[in-house]
Formats: structure tokens, C-alpha cells, sequence
């Protein structure tokens, strides 16, 4: 018996020591971020000279490629490697960390938003034209996700004006001052930057969120709304100097915290609008100075489902939304708040990738979808489909303009990613396949302002703008980017064309 309880006891003694050395055998990974993160990324993991390292804001990066990034390094960035500072559980663990939520919503206010605003130049006024020989309505803004800069081309000789570094992970696109000199970026991680075109200076920053939705620009260009999934806020902002105008809680009807899924420009009806990804309300927040007493409140429309993504049609009096809650897209009437359609629309359309034209006297919206491949083009004075292409996989961008009888498609998803696809606007049908580089992602075309010619994205890092002409479909010129994922070109930009997103 003696023997047994010595045997117990000891063995008790062993369990302790077992459980301790497993723990010490298990990387400590919020020690490991203080040590060797915290100082770039922030210690809340908010951000900092680094991006923020949240589960939101790191949705396009997946944990594999996290995993090298951290071992490896990013080329072009001030990100080093830590292969040979820690091991491969340690960097597993620290993968985990920073794809784990934060234990409570964090703090990113007024203060906060104030605090990091930076005015690296001071305006000169006495700027009135262009300190450049381009047409400063012709120019085309390049967003280069590859290695985070910004090309700025002139849309007549192609020939690239400048190229500077921008925050990490622009997202959404820029928008543009009416009179088109300013145009404003916005990060995935919250940072506004403001760029003068005429000095082509960055002259004014901040971080107005943390996960960054997309951002709007009023009607007169006075204001800036920026649409937050964290925190749970619509952020306006001046468009002079980026203070704070307002803070709106995104709080639905019934008191629920939400994210906001988008704001955009209702330029006709001077205000912006915004939909709740969490609940379903369709927001109007007014931005005309002439309603002093009913400036940025609120209207709210409830809807019969979650709308995350929507379209508008050139009157802004008709929404069509969607989104995964509905089955296809519902049409909604802006000015009474009634439901006065609902669309069967497959594989969840991308409307805020939709335009317009004129088709046998009528107005027309196409629309890709982003689950199948099928184009839908739909009559927006009955609301009805009158056409379905088929495409050889699901798409994410279409683009047209005024001066060209054609839209141009791409297949964004699936093998057939390099695959560009031109269909006539008169007969609603796919005339042409074109593939300018095989076996590579060829998306997103933009029209320079006389809808001459069509700038396609090669959307790979060594990859280029191809400058084709819109009649011959020939390429004029080729200009190597670092994975151009965005081209914007101002004038169609600030006169809302009807071949280009708003």
C-alpha cells in the first residue's frame, strides 16, 4: 500500500509538470506580437506605420500567405522578415493571433480620428491651373495594389505624370472634387488621403476608421462620408482639411450595432445614401446647405431584407439592391420607401459594377453576376429582364461610354480569368473574345473622357495597363504596372458618366 501512494503521489507531482512543460512548449503569441509586431502594427493590433491586424481587415489575405509574408518579408514595403527570428509554430501562432477577434469593440473617435490627422504640405491657394502640361480632365488616377503606389497618366500621351507611394490596401474607388482638381483615396484600414492633381501633392491625411468600408463625396464636394465596418460609425468629414464634421452611430431602428456595407453619392437629391450590413435599413443623410434644419439627419427606410449591395438609376429616385439574404434584387422607390419590384436575379449580382445606355429608346442597367457566369441587362423603366448572356465564368467589373456602341466585360473568376469580353449595346449580344495576355487575370476597363480608348488591367504584380483602342480592339500601348487594380479616369468621374461606376 505504501508503494501505491508513493506511486500516486508521484504521479500527481508529474502531471503539473507535464502540463507546464506543454505550456512552455507553446508560443506565447501576444508576447510574440508586443515583441515583434506591436511597434508597426500597433499594440491593440489597430494599426500604425502597419496596417491593421484584425480578422476584418485581413479578408483578402489568406493565413497561408500571412504565414510567409511574416517569415518572408514584403517586397517594397517596410515590412522584414522574421523567418530567422522565429520558428514556424511561432509564426503559426502568431497567424492564429491576428486572425482572432477583439475580445470588445476598440475605441477609434473623434479624438482618435483628429489626433492622426497629418497635413504634409500646406495648400498654396494661389494655384489656379495645372503645374503640368495635361489635361487635367483627362488624367487617369492608377491604383497599384502590388507594392501600394499610385500612378498618375496623362489620358492623351499615356506617359505616366508621377507615381508615389499610397497607404496600404486602397480599397474602393477614389473620388473626385466636382471641378475635378482634388481626388480622395480610402485604405481597407481607415486612412483618407486627399491629392492634389494640379501640384500632384498628397496634402492632407487621417484615419477615419479602423476596417473601412468605402467612402462618398457630397454634391458641392464640402464633405467626405466615410463608411466604417469598425467601428460601427458613418464618419463626415471636411473636404478642405479632413476634420470632423460628424460622428453617426450606426445604430438600426431597434438599437442594434451595425456595420455600414456602403455610402455613396445621390448627387440629384444633394445627400448621401447608405445601407446597414447588419440590419435592414436603407439610410438618406441630407448634404443640401439650403435644408440648414435637416442637414446630415437621418432618414430611415426599413427593407424586407439586408441590402449590402446596390445601383441606382441616373434619376437616384429607384434603388436596385441585393444581397446574399435576397433571393435575387429587390427595386426600391427612394422617395416613398416602397418595395416596387423584386427581381429573379442568379448568382448574386454585382450592381455596384452595373451601367447604363440607351437600348431601342430605353433605359438599360447590365449587371454581372459574381456566382455564375451570366450577364443580366435589365429595363429600368419596367424593371424587367430583357436579356441573360451567358459568359464563360462569373465576372467582376462591366464598362462602357457615351462615344463607343460597345461594353466590355471581363471573366474575373475561373479559368477563363484572361478572357475580355465585348458586347454591342444595339443588339445586347457578346461580339468579341479578346485575350491580350493568356493565362493571366485581365479586368477592369476604364474609357479616357472621348471614349477613344479602352485602358485594360493586366492584374497580375508584373503586370501592365494595356491602352487599346476602342474601335479596332488593337493594343496602342503597353505600360507596366505592379498589379493595377483600379483606373480612373477624372472627367467620366465627375460628370457621372453612364459607362463607368459612381
Amino acid at each position: 500500500m505504501k508503494r501505491l501512494a508513493a506511486f500516486t503521489m508521484a504521479l500527481m507531482m508529474l502531471v503539473p509538470l507535464a502540463a507546464v512543460a506543454k505550456d512552455a512548449a507553446r508560443p506565447h503569441a501576444a508576447a510574440l506580437y508586443q515583441k515583434h509586431c506591436a511597434e508597426c502594427h500597433g499594440k491593440e493590433r489597430l494599426g500604425g506605420i502597419g496596417p491593421a491586424l484584425l480578422p476584418g481587415n485581413l479578408r483578402r489575405l489568406r493565413k497561408k500567405k500571412a504565414a510567409k509574408v511574416i517569415a518572408q518579408g514584403r517586397i517594397s514595403t517596410q515590412m522584414p522578415a522574421f523567418g530567422d527570428k522565429l520558428s514556424e509554430k511561432q509564426i503559426a501562432a502568431l497567424v492564429k493571433y491576428i486572425y482572432t477577434p477583439l475580445p470588445q469593440m476598440p475605441v477609434w473617435g473623434k479624438k482618435e480620428i483628429e489626433a492622426s490627422r497629418h497635413i504634409p504640405v500646406d495648400t498654396d491657394f494661389s494655384v489656379t491651373r495645372p503645374q503640368h502640361d495635361a489635361d487635367p480632365l483627362n488624367l487617369f488616377v492608377v491604383v497599384e495594389s502590388g507594392d501600394h503606389h499610385v500612378s498618375i497618366l496623362d489620358g492623351d500621351t499615356f506617359e505616366r505624370l508621377t507615381r508615389f507611394k499610397s497607404r496600404y490596401a486602397l480599397h474602393g474607388g477614389p473620388k473626385f472634387t466636382p471641378d475635378g482638381r482634388y481626388v480622395f483615396f480610402q485604405s481597407r484600414d481607415g486612412w483618407i488621403t486627399k491629392y492634389d492633381l494640379y501640384t500632384l501633392d498628397v496634402v492632407a491625411e487621417m484615419r477615419a476608421g479602423i476596417n473601412t468600408r468605402n467612402i462618398a463625396i457630397s454634391a458641392d464636394g464640402s464633405v467626405i462620408a466615410v463608411a466604417n465596418y469598425l467601428p460601427h460609425n458613418l464618419v463626415l468629414l471636411s473636404a478642405d482639411d479632413l476634420s470632423v464634421i460628424r460622428i453617426i452611430p450606426a445604430v438600426s431602428a431597434d438599437g442594434a450595432s451595425s456595420r455600414v456595407a456602403a455610402v455613396y453619392q445621390a448627387r440629384p437629391r444633394h445627400s448621401f445614401v447608405a445601407t446597414l450590413k447588419d440590419a435592414p435599413e436603407f439610410w438618406e443623410i441630407s448634404t443640401d446647405p439650403k435644408r440648414k434644419e435637416a442637414l446630415y439627419e437621418v432618414r430611415r427606410v426599413k427593407l424586407p431584407a439586408i441590402v449590402d449591395d446596390f445601383f441606382f438609376d441616373q434619376s437616384y429616385r429607384h434603388m436596385l439592391g441585393a444581397s446574399r439574404d435576397l433571393k435575387g434584387a429587390i427595386v426600391l422607390n427612394v422617395d416613398t420607401g416602397e418595395v416596387i419590384r423584386r427581381l429573379d436575379l442568379p448568382g448574386l449580382p454585382h450592381l455596384g459594377s452595373g451601367i447604363t445606355w440607351k437600348w431601342q429608346g430605353r433605359p438599360v442597367m447590365a449587371t454581372p453576376h459574381l456566382g455564375e457566369g451570366r450577364i443580366s441587362i435589365i429595363a429600368m423603366d419596367t424593371w424587367e429582364v430583357v436579356k441573360t448572356l451567358k459568359t464563360p465564368g462569373p465576372g467582376f467589373f462591366l464598362r462602357s461610354h457615351e462615344n463607343t456602341p460597345y461594353a466590355w466585360a471581363d471573366v474575373f473568376f475561373g479559368p477563363d480569368r484572361d478572357k475580355m469580353l465585348v458586347i454591342d449595346k444595339r443588339t445586347l449580344e457578346i461580339v468579341k473574345v479578346l485575350n491580350y495576355a493568356p493565362g493571366k487575370t485581365v479586368a477592369h476597363v476604364e474609357f479616357d473622357r472621348y471614349g477613344k480608348y479602352a485602358l485594360i488591367s493586366v492584374w497580375e504584380q508584373d503586370g501592365a495597363v494595356l491602352v487599346v483602342d476602342a474601335n479596332t480592339f488593337e493594343v496602342k500601348k503597353r505600360i507596366p504596372m505592379k498589379k493595377p487594380v483600379g483606373k480612373y479616369n477624372v472627367f467620366n468621374k465627375i460628370t457621372f458618366s453612364e459607362g463607368t461606376s459612381h
